[in-house]
Parts: structure tokens; C-alpha cells; sequence
């Protein structure tokens, strides 16, 4: 198990920083309004994925680790992006609902699920 979560590691922390760098780059260069209302929204909850999960480093076994598994972690990043969106409906606070942003979560989120998940079943 551990051989085979460290021998992806290097490939996660590529994304990881793939992610970061394009979600951070949104903030400092205006490319349009796709890339200023949905880059974001696709990215960053992928990298964050790959975060929590800390499929970017050498396997650990310990309480965090065991805490988000694939399906905890996945479910937990719907709820929590859906519940943004949620918030931002109900006018909770002063932003813009916008349902393309549902679709924009889950666009890199769902395939880096299914892959991880993938690879956990292989051990």
C-alpha cells in the first residue's frame, strides 16, 4: 500500500502545484470572465483534494489520514462548495449565485476522486 501511494506522490504534488499556481494566477491576471468566475472555482477545490488527502508526500497512517478517505474527503468538498453556493442564493452575504459554479466544482474534483479511489482499491 505504502509503495504504491508513494510511487504517485511525486505526479499529486505536480498537480498540487499546477492547481495552486493557476487558482493564485487568477487573482493576478485578468484573462477574461471565465478566468476570473470559474478557473477558481474548478481548481481549487482539486488542489485542496490533494491537500487533505496528502497524496502529494510519502503515505502516513495516522488519524487524519484515516479520517479522509476518498469518500469522506469527496463528500465533504460537495457539501461544503454547495453550501457556499447555497449561502450565496439565500444572500447570506453579499456576493453572486451562480449555478455554473456547482458544475465548476466538480470538473477536476470528480476525475481526481475517481482516480485516488481507483488507486486505494489497487492496494
Amino acid at each position: 500500500m505504502d509503495n504504491l501511494h508513494n510511487k504517485y506522490a511525486p505526479y499529486w504534488a505536480a498537480a498540487m502545484v499546477v492547481f495552486g499556481t493557476i487558482g493564485v494566477s487568477t487573482i493576478n491576471f485578468d484573462l477574461g470572465s471565465f478566468w476570473k468566475g470559474y478557473v477558481l472555482d474548478i481548481v481549487g477545490p482539486a488542489w485542496n483534494y490533494i491537500l487533505f488527502r496528502g497524496l502529494f508526500t510519502e503515505r502516513a497512517n495516522n488519524f487524519w489520514t484515516r479520517f479522509f478517505t476518498p469518500n469522506k474527503t469527496f463528500c465533504i468538498f460537495v457539501l461544503v462548495c454547495f453550501g457556499i453556493e447555497t449561502l450565496q442564493y439565500f444572500q447570506f452575504y453579499e456576493s453572486t449565485f451562480d449555478p455554473f459554479d456547482l458544475i465548476a466544482y466538480l470538473i477536476i474534483l470528480t476525475p481526481l476522486y475517481i482516480l485516488d479511489s481507483k488507486i486505494v482499491k489497487q492496494d
